[in-house]
C-alpha cells in the first residue's frame, strides 16, 4: 500500500509550478487529491496529465473559498501553495498595490484557510502545510512585500499551532520554505530575470550561482514526508535545501 493511500490531500495553488509538483507527488503516493486554482485551463491540463485527481476553480483569496473547497473534499492534509508573482522592482519604483501584492494573496489565502481549519474545525490529525520561502529569512530587496509575506506565513503556522493546542483540536500546522530560487517555476523564472537585470549580469551568469539550489521535487518529497509522518520533526517552520530539511528557530 502506498503511504498516502486513503488520505485526502487538498493543494491550494495546485495547477502549476511547485504546487503542481506537490499534486503529482501526493497523487503518486496514493492520495485522493483535490487541486485548487483560479484558472480553468491549467486545471484541465493537470487532470488530463494526472488521471484521477479532482480539480476546482476557486480564487483562494475569496472569503468563501474555504467553504467551497472543504465542501468538495475534506482534507487529511491541506497544502496552501497559492501566491502571486511579485512585482520585481526597487522599492522606490513600486506603488503600494505592487508592493503589497504578496501580502494580499499569499498571506490572505493562508489566513483564510488556517482560520477555517481552526473554526470548523478540521478533523483531529489533519496536517496544514503553508509553502513559505527562504526569502523570509534572507530577504528579497526587489520583490516588494514578498519576503515579509513569506515570514508572516511562518508566524501564522506558529500562531495556529498554539491555538490548536490551546483548544485541544489535534491539528498540525507548519510552514515549509524552499531555501533558494527554483528557476523551473514561474516564480523562480521571474526572480531570476528580475535579479539578473537588477545586478546588471546575464541570466546565464546569475543562474551559475544557484545551480545547487533545491528543486521542486526536493520540496515535494519533504512535504510527502511530513504528510505521512506529521511528527517526523518538531516545530512549525522548516527550511528545505537540496540536502536536508532543517528547523527554522
Amino acid at each position: 500500500m502506498k503511504p498516502l493511500s486513503n488520505k485526502n490531500v487538498v493543494v491550494i495553488g495546485g495547477s502549476r509550478g511547485l504546487g503542481r509538483e506537490i499534486v503529482a507527488a501526493v497523487h503518486n503516493n496514493g492520495a485522493r487529491v483535490l487541486a485548487v486554482a483560479r484558472q480553468l485551463k491549467p486545471l484541465s491540463q493537470l487532470s488530463t496529465e494526472l488521471p484521477g485527481i479532482i480539480t476546482l476553480s476557486v480564487d483562494a483569496t475569496d472569503e468563501s473559498a474555504p467553504t467551497r473547497v472543504f465542501g468538495t473534499l475534506q482534507p487529511d492534509v491541506l497544502v496552501v501553495c497559492a501566491g502571486a508573482l511579485p512585482h520585481m522592482a526597487s522599492l522606490q519604483d513600486q506603488d503600494w498595490e505592487e508592493f503589497a501584492r504578496n501580502w494580499n494573496t499569499d498571506v490572505k489565502a493562508s489566513f483564510l484557510f488556517c482560520k477555517a481549519a481552526l473554526s470548523l474545525p478540521l478533523s483531529p490529525g489533519t496536517t496544514i502545510i503553508l509553502i513559505s520561502s527562504g526569502a523570509a529569512i534572507g530577504g528579497s530587496p526587489i520583490s516588494g512585500s514578498y519576503a515579509g509575506a513569506k515570514r508572516m506565513q511562518m508566524f501564522i503556522a506558529k500562531y495556529c499551532q498554539k491555538e490548536s493546542d490551546r483548544q485541544s483540536l489535534g491539528l498540525r500546522f507548519l510552514a515549509l520554505a524552499p531555501a533558494g530560487i527554483m528557476p523551473s517555476t514561474s516564480l523562480g523564472n521571474t526572480a531570476v530575470a528580475g535579479y539578473a537585470e537588477y545586478l546588471g549580469v546575464p541570466v546565464s551568469e546569475f543562474l551559475k550561482d544557484i545551480e545547487s539550489n533545491q528543486t521542486p521535487q526536493d520540496v515535494a518529497k519533504a512535504l510527502v514526508d511530513f504528510a505521512t509522518q506529521p511528527k517526523i520533526k518538531e516545530g512549525n517552520a522548516f527550511m528545505v535545501t537540496s540536502k536536508s530539511v532543517e528547523l527554522i528557530p
